[in-house]
């Protein structure tokens, strides 16, 4: 009879495990979605601030047609992505093309004196910044719940319950693009 208790008591102990750790699981992976849509938010302000900004930009520098229309695909496309890689992606393309955009304004000196020009300027740096801490918080949450799912017990039990490891929010490859300084010629 005891052996049964025995027996009985691990298998109470590994399904108490089990529930433990789906629960932390579940927990971890609201984080990360929480963090995924805080970052959304702030991709979303800086999507609805481009047009505004290439407004402004349209006026002095009309025959900069290339770069313009290089944001507004860029945005287009990071509006579309899904998920956290293409997302990812997207976003690089978008600040490349963003950073061209401002540095326009060093070669037309009545565009940088611009009030509104500059208002939007430094809501964009703003968001810039909003972007960068959203995306550090996405990665720590995606950096928490990847090493949750890998630690022991809930390594046991996670791909049972269907959780699968998490992609970062990465400048990736063109991470020297991004922070190249960018180049006008005329």
């Amino acid at each position: 009879m005891s052996t049964g208790w025995i027996v009985l008591g691990v298998i109470v102990v590994l399904v108490f495990f089990a529930f433990a750790a789906y629960n932390r699981l579940v927990a971890l992976g609201q984080r990360v979605g929480q963090a995924f849509a805080d970052v959304d938010v702030q991709l979303k302000q800086r999507h609805d601030l481009i047009p505004n900004l290439v407004e402004t930009v349209k006026g002095y520098a009309s025959h900069e047609r290339g770069t313009l229309d290089d944001v507004i695909k860029a945005r287009n496309s990071a509006m579309s992505a899904q998920g956290p890689a293409q997302v990812s992606a997207a976003e690089t393309q978008l600040s490349g093309a963003l950073g061209r955009l401002i540095a326009l304004s060093e070669a037309y000196p009545d565009l940088k004196a611009n009030a509104n020009f500059q208002q939007l300027a430094s809501e964009l740096s703003d968001l810039e910044n909003k972007i960068a801490a959203s995306r550090r918080f996405f990665n720590s949450a995606v950096q928490e719940y990847n090493t949750g799912i890998q630690q022991m017990p809930a390594a046991l039990f996670a791909g049972m319950f269907g959780f699968t490891k998490k992609d970062f929010f990465d400048l990736g490859a063109s991470r020297t693009e991004v922070e190249a300084t960018p180049q006008v010629k005329f």
